[in-house]
């Protein structure tokens, strides 16, 4: 795991302070997503950085878990816990590959800015199958660089060989929704704010 959080551990503090990109996208997502929340729910985070998300969801549910590969990311996300007076969010350094929430499963899991750094979409998607309760949802955001910027992936590619890059894989809109359903997931919500911007969906599992 030392390997693969390098890259996230060296940038953790400067992704912690940079402000968000879109605010106004950031935000639609924020209010989608709490569309799928109750006062009972509980929410696992995969890929949860430095934890403002979760934390600002925090209010909104009963439990949020959010695990990340990066030690400094986690270390950050818990240190802006008890500032904010927050107590019902929990953050564990976690390789999602191998995650497998020690048999607990949630209403809904999140992955923003994730799907599109794993080797494996396939094992992912069964994997948070399996950590959702029937009917559950699966909330994610994903760059997908094969609707705009496919000359890139040899780039990714050499990048990553040479250590300076994480995982990055290009892929299509289109066939990100077809492995989804392949997967046995219903998808309920799709929006993309623009041409070129991450694709936000939201997908059901089966009751």
């Amino acid at each position: 795991m030392a390997d693969k959080s390098k890259f996230w551990n060296k940038i953790a503090e400067k992704y912690s302070r940079d402000p968000i990109a879109d605010q106004q996208s950031y935000e639609i997502k924020l209010d989608i997503t709490r569309d799928y929340f109750t006062p009972d729910s509980e929410v696992l985070e995969i890929g949860a950085g430095t934890g403002s998300t979760a934390i600002l969801h925090a209010p909104y549910v009963k439990h949020i878990h959010g695990v990340d590969i990066s030690e400094e990311m986690v270390r950050i996300a818990r240190d802006k816990l008890k500032p904010a007076g927050i107590e019902n969010v929990s953050f564990e350094v976690a390789d999602v590959d191998t995650y497998h929430g020690q048999g607990k499963t949630y209403d809904v899991v999140m992955a923003m800015s994730l799907v599109h750094l794993v080797e494996d979409r396939a094992a992912l998607f069964e994997k948070v199958k399996g950590l959702l309760k029937p009917g559950g949802v699966f909330v994610s955001s994903t760059v997908c660089l094969g609707d705009h910027m496919a000359y890139m992936a040899p780039v990714f590619a050499v990048g990553r060989a040479l250590g300076f890059l994480p995982i990055v894989k290009v892929f299509k809109s289109e066939r990100l929704q077809n492995e989804l359903v392949k997967a046995g997931f219903k998808i309920v919500h799709h929006w993309r704010p623009a041409k070129g911007k991450a694709v936000f969906l939201v997908c059901q599992k089966p009751d």
